[in-house]
């Protein structure tokens, strides 16, 4: 029998490339999405799928659904700091009451549940690279706080469900994940970096560059999610990629798929940016098989024709 799996955020950078991977599993998927940060055209391929339905929804108003729900994938939420800087009420409230909503949807259908954490929540991080039992080092009342501390609670507010109602829950602490469908002007260093090589404007670095980064094409990623859903394990699991680069690097490698010779600008760094990001994956690696199998040079390749075509189309 098929089953029906509900995506919160289905129509956003993530949460789209889920909806197909789950839609190729012979599953129903009911994606549900207010579109702050998500975009229609994201999804909009798959409405002549009669196995995909879109219900525009807010998760932080509560939610009732007709018939079974197997699984839920909650990954409403602004994921970007120029998004949940400014918004960041709508973020806390996403993290906590959308999580509380989606959730209790949970306990009343027998659903599975896989939250969407964030690497955000180790913070600024003392330990190196970052394993699933390290606790982090946040500022809750810095500009970042508010989406660090959203995923911080939502993942409480999950283990609660779990201990007190058994909810068969799952939670993945999401890398800096990259990709067709990311927004160009998300803020993120990737559309950044690339969107200003392809205009032929100054690259902007902040800080010396020196700080770190670990990118995960999001083909690898979803494959990781969708293992994960399926495996009776409630402890979060860290999925990205351990090949961890600067950021001054990672513009120079940019520079050279895009094939040009824009000028690299310096700015100050911004406040509480983290210093270092890389995952621990061993845990993927025993409990799921998973690791990445996509190489930076390959996915940013793939990226840079993806934003190539949306810039000199003029979307």
């Amino acid at each position: 029998m098929s089953q029906t799996t509900l995506i919160t955020g289905g129509g956003g950078f993530i949460g789209s490339h889920l909806c197909e991977k789950i839609l190729g599993f012979g599953h129903k998927v009911l994606c549900v999405d207010n579109f702050v940060t998500g975009s229609r055209e994201n999804v909009a391929h798959l409405h002549p799928n009669q196995d995909f339905r879109l219900l525009h929804h807010d998760i932080s108003m509560p939610l009732e659904i007709d018939g079974p729900v197997d699984n839920i994938l909650h990954f409403a939420s602004p994921a970007s700091p120029v998004d949940y800087l400014q918004l960041p009420i709508q973020t806390l409230k996403v993290g906590s009451l959308g999580t509380h909503n989606a959730l209790g949807l949970a306990r009343l259908k027998g659903s599975r549940f896989l939250l969407a954490s964030t690497s955000e929540v180790y913070g600024d991080p003392e330990v190196h690279p970052q394993t699933e039992d390290y606790w982090g080092h946040v500022n809750p009342v810095g500009v970042r706080g508010v989406y660090d501390e959203a995923k911080r609670f939502a993942e409480a507010m999950t283990m609660a469900y779990h201990r007190v109602h058994g909810v068969r829950t799952r939670i993945v602490r999401i890398f800096n994940t990259y990709g067709p469908r990311m927004r160009l002007n998300d803020g993120r260093v990737l559309p950044n970096l690339i969107g200003q090589s392809i205009r032929g404007e100054p690259l902007t670095v902040y800080g010396d560059g020196s700080q770190t980064r670990s990118f995960c094409h999001v083909d690898d990623l979803v494959e990781g999610i969708s293992r994960l859903l399926f495996v009776d394990d409630s402890n979060p699991v860290n999925l990205g990629n351990p090949d961890e680069v600067t950021i001054l690097e990672f513009a120079r490698e940019i520079l050279a798929i895009t094939g040009t010779t824009n000028l690299i600008e310096f700015l100050p760094l911004p406040q509480d940016d983290p210093r270092v990001r890389r995952p621990d994956i061993s845990r993927a690696k025993k409990l799921l098989g998973w690791e990445p199998k996509i190489s930076r040079t390959v996915g940013l390749t793939r990226t840079v024709r993806w934003f190539a075509d949306r810039i000199q189309g003029g979307r």
